[in-house]
C-alpha cells in the first residue's frame, strides 16, 4: 500500500511546514509585546516600526508554513489515497478538488440551502452493482450583527460532514425521509409517521408522502441496521429515499481524508482513511441495497 520511504518523505515535508507554524507563535508573542510597549510609549515611534516589522515577519512565516502543509496534503491525496482507493474499489473515481454539485446535494431534500457552499473529495464507483457518489461538504449560513461600532457580517457552519448518493434499480411507491434532527426541505406533502418501534421513534423522525411507504421500506431489519449505522458513525444522520436514489448525510463536524498537523503519517492514518472509505460499503450491505428488497412488482 505505502512503503516506509513514502512515510518518511511525507513526514519530512510535513514537518518543514509545521516548524514554520511553530516559529510563528513566539514571533506573534513578540509582536504583541511590542504592541503593548507602543501603547505605553506612543511618543517613541521605534516601537511602532518594530511592531510592524515583527507582524509582517510573523504573517510571512505562518503563511509559508501553512502553504507547505497544504501542498503536502494535496500530494498525499494524489500519490497515496488515489492508489489506495483503487485497491479497495477497482472502478473508483477520486477527485480531491471536486465535489457533488449544489443541485445534487439539495436534491436530497433534507439540507437547507447555504449562503456558502463548499464540496470536495468526490468519490464515485460501484460496490456489488450499486452505484454510489459521495463528497465532503461544508455549508455555512450568513449572519449580520448590528453594533454601536457598525455592522459585522460573519458565517456559521451548520453542516460539516459527508453526503452520499446511492443509485439502484429499486422503485418506491412514495418518498421517505429518516432524520435524526431537523425536517424535510421540500414542497412534497410529507407527513410524520410513527413506527412500531418506540426506540426508533425516539431516535429518528420519519416523514413520508404515503404512510405505507414507511412500513414497506423500514422493516424491523432495516430499522435495526439504521440504528447500528448511527452508532458506528458518530454525528447526526439523515436519509432520503427518493425515486430510485438513496441520499445519506452524516453531519459529524469532520473533514474526511485530511492529514492532521503535528501527527505523523503512519499505518494508523492509512487505516483510518481506509475505514472512512469503506463506510460506503457498510451502508450498501447493511441497508441491503444490493438485493431486491425494495423492488416493486
Amino acid at each position: 500500500m505505502i512503503n516506509s520511504e513514502k512515510f518518511t518523505k511525507f513526514n519530512q515535508k510535513k514537518k518543514g511546514g509545521e516548524k514554520k507554524v511553530l516559529i510563528s507563535i513566539p514571533l506573534l508573542i513578540l509582536t504583541l509585546i511590542l504592541f503593548v510597549l507602543y501603547n505605553n510609549d506612543t511618543n517613541n515611534s521605534i516601537w511602532l516600526v518594530l511592531m510592524i516589522m515583527s507582524g509582517l515577519v510573523t504573517l510571512a512565516v505562518f503563511a509559508m508554513g501553512m502553504s507547505e502543509f497544504i501542498n503536502v496534503k494535496k500530494s498525499f491525496k494524489t500519490e497515496v489515497l488515489q492508489e489506495m482507493f483503487k485497491t479497495l474499489i477497482p472502478d473508483v473515481e477520486y477527485h480531491p478538488d471536486m465535489g457533488l454539485s449544489e443541485s445534487e446535494v439539495y436534491s436530497s431534500e433534507f439540507l437547507k440551502h447555504a449562503d456558502r457552499f463548499h464540496s470536495e473529495d468526490y468519490i464515485a464507483g460501484s460496490i456489488e452493482d450499486v452505484r454510489f457518489y459521495s463528497s465532503d461538504l461544508r455549508l455555512e449560513e450568513r449572519h449580520v450583527q448590528h453594533t454601536k461600532n457598525g455592522t459585522r457580517v460573519y458565517y456559521v457552519t451548520y453542516f460539516l460532514g459527508r453526503v452520499f448518493r446511492f443509485d439502484f434499480n429499486k422503485e418506491f411507491t412514495g418518498n421517505l425521509q429518516v432524520l435524526e434532527t431537523g425536517s424535510p426541505y421540500s414542497r412534497r406533502k410529507f407527513e410524520k409517521v410513527k413506527m412500531e418501534s418506540v426506540d426508533f421513534n425516539k431516535k429518528f423522525k420519519i416523514f413520508a408522502e404515503e404512510e405505507i411507504t414507511a412500513f414497506y421500506i423500514l422493516t424491523p431489519d432495516i430499522m435495526e441496521a439504521i440504528f447500528n449505522l448511527e452508532q458506528r458513525n458518530p454525528g447526526r444522520i439523515s436519509m432520503s429515499f427518493l425515486g430510485d436514489h438513496l441520499y445519506v448525510a452524516i453531519n459529524n463536524n469532520r473533514d474526511t481524508f485530511e492529514l492532521k498537523m503535528f501527527r505523523n503519517v503512519d499505518e494508523s492514518v492509512i487505516e483510518e482513511f481506509k475505514q472512512d472509505l469503506l463506510v460506503i460499503k457498510d451502508f450498501i450491505v447493511s441497508l441491503k441495497l444490493n438485493n431486491k428488497l425494495f423492488k416493486k412488482n
